[in-house]
């Protein structure tokens, strides 16, 4: 009986212990609060090169510049100027088929180059796994899940629903823009 109390005892205090290296970032957005626990454990670059981002301010008045509903909503790469962030150097794609692209899972946006990934990330609306890893090469490579969506996923499917068009070459842009008003570490 002392033996699994203390078995159940360790397993809690380790379970505690990984939470707490998986930071929470606090994002304020124009519609909403959205809360996202960010997977060190899984995916350590896009962690650190999210937090770069966020630890310096720089998503904050950036929008959501790219939102298909049933699909993903996108952010982290414009203003509402359509002008597009200054950005550190691309990260390695970390993208695992352990850690699939489910809804309310956050991804890291990219080109068709499988390294490409800066400042934009995705929030997945539905279970989208033909962006899972599959194999090495360009076209299974896959998308980075870094995180998810812990509270907020209303403020996220609200955002899918908003009105879209067109901004110059650019497809699925909200008419209202969506602002990222802040986001920051939760302490």
């Amino acid at each position: 009986m002392i033996r699994s109390l203390l078995t159940a005892l360790v397993l809690s205090i380790s379970t505690a212990a990984l939470a707490q290296d998986n930071p929470v970032v606090v994002m304020e957005t124009s519609k909403g609060t959205i809360r996202i626990e960010l997977w060190a454990d899984k995916a350590p670059i896009s962690v650190e090169n999210f937090l770069r981002y966020t630890d310096n301010e720089l998503y904050d008045g950036l929008i959501f510049h790219r939102v298909i509903n049933g699909f993903m909503i996108q952010g982290g790469g414009f203003n509402a100027d359509m002008v597009q962030l200054s950005t550190y150097e691309p990260i390695k794609n970390e993208a695992s088929s352990n850690v699939p692209n489910n809804r309310g899972t956050l991804s890291m946006a990219r080109t068709n180059v499988v390294d490409s990934a800066t400042s934009q990330f995705f929030i997945n609306l539905v279970d989208n796994d033909f962006l899972n890893h599959t194999d090495d090469t360009t076209r299974g490579f896959g998308y980075a899940v870094f995180g998810e969506v812990i509270e907020g996923m209303e403020v996220v499917d609200e955002i899918a629903g908003v009105a879209t068009g067109r901004s110059g070459t650019y497809r699925d842009v909200p008419t209202e823009p969506v602002v990222i008003i802040s986001a920051r570490r939760e302490i």
